[in-house]
């Protein structure tokens, strides 16, 4: 891709996602995820390849038909309230088709069955932004929304979210479906504790981002999209192999690595709002995900792949990618967890 169209296709999803943050009005904050949506299509079919090309159609339909019930709810709102305001929503209907429309951009179950099939397409850096990036509008926009949202309505979709995430990566072999239904999961996690601490969700989010943003580039160094090709990545380069394994035992949450953390937190919460077989269910759920790392571990770490391969034998080629994104990340995916008292005082 030329690199100021790639420049421009950038600037374009930073431009979306910045406008939907620093909007109050309903019609701005629709036109920033209009120009999220529209800057990321290019990138996710660049290369001409059918896949590619019926992933960014789903995405496109998907996408397009969240933005109109958006536009359609918050045109009802200013119907009945005469404003455009986002905090200012008037009734349970209203409300209902917003965290709807919203559920169905970033992936919440059940609406969450474009994004395995969605990311499944995609090569891993166009996979990175949309797991992480794309994130950031959508959930700014629930957070605004929050305190008019439907207690009952935000846990269901929540609870949701964690069991189907948990139970649709179990028997997957793509890595980049793993990732979409572990999407899905934490999004519960962050969802579920939306109405009660909405600090922690922020606190979830930005946490599943350095985890994920390090996981996709751990596998884009080593070139893997399915779990088997990971048997070849200890001989390939054992550092970043169990490096890799550990930022996915701290995506399943772990101790006494960083993803602990947020589950932590938010278990402990839901038992202060006198929601503990909620939260039991909830740490269960979380067992199932971690049980899907658990099987890309052990491939990446102890097994060796049994078979001859007859592409190039890649730990001869040296690497071009970059390294220091790779290596920050990783380091704050294993060792935050210790500065977690700071980090909650300054979240609250």
């Amino acid at each position: 891709m030329n690199p100021y169209v790639l420049m421009i296709l950038l600037s374009s999803l930073g431009l979306g996602t910045t406008l939907t943050f620093a909007s109050s009005h309903w019609l701005l904050a629709w036109m920033g995820l209009e120009v999220n949506t529209l800057a990321i299509m290019p990138l996710m079919a660049r290369h001409h390849h059918p896949r590619a090309v019926e992933a960014t159609t789903k995405y496109f339909l998907t996408q397009a038909t969240a933005a109109a019930m958006i536009l359609f709810a918050s045109t009802t709102n200013a119907w009945i309230t005469g404003e455009w305001d986002i905090n200012n929503m008037s009734t349970p209907l209203v409300n209902a088709m917003i965290i709807t429309a919203l559920a169905l951009k970033i992936g919440l179950a059940p609406m969450h069955f474009w994004m395995p099939e969605v990311l499944q397409g995609l090569d891993l850096t166009t996979g990175l932004i949309l797991s992480t990036w794309q994130k950031l509008a959508p959930m700014a926009l629930i957070l605004q929304t929050a305190q008019a949202l439907d207690p009952l309505l935000l846990t269901s979709l929540g609870f949701m979210s964690t069991l189907v995430g948990g139970w649709g990566g179990l028997n997957q072999t793509q890595l980049r479906k793993m990732l979409a239904y572990s999407s899905i999961a934490h999004l519960g996690w962050m969802i579920i504790v939306l109405e009660y601490a909405p600090q922690l969700t922020l606190l979830t989010l930005t946490v599943y981002i350095f985890l994920t943003s390090a996981t996709f580039l751990s596998l884009k160094t080593c070139s893997a999209t399915k779990i088997n090709t990971l048997a070849m990545t200890w001989s390939n380069s054992p550092i970043l192999t169990a490096t890799t394994a550990l930022v996915l035992l701290s995506l399943g949450g772990l101790p006494p690595l960083t993803g602990f953390m947020p589950k932590w937190l938010i278990l402990q919460e839901l038992t202060k709002q006198g929601l503990p077989i909620v939260a039991t269910i909830m740490a269960l759920a979380a067992m199932l995900s971690l049980y899907f790392y658990l099987r890309i571990c052990y491939t990446m770490t102890l097994t060796i792949s049994p078979n001859t391969t007859n592409s190039a034998t890649p730990w001869r080629v040296k690497t071009t990618q970059g390294s220091l994104p790779l290596a920050i990340l990783t380091v704050i995916s294993l060792t935050l967890l210790p500065v977690t008292p700071a980090i909650m005082v300054l979240t609250t």
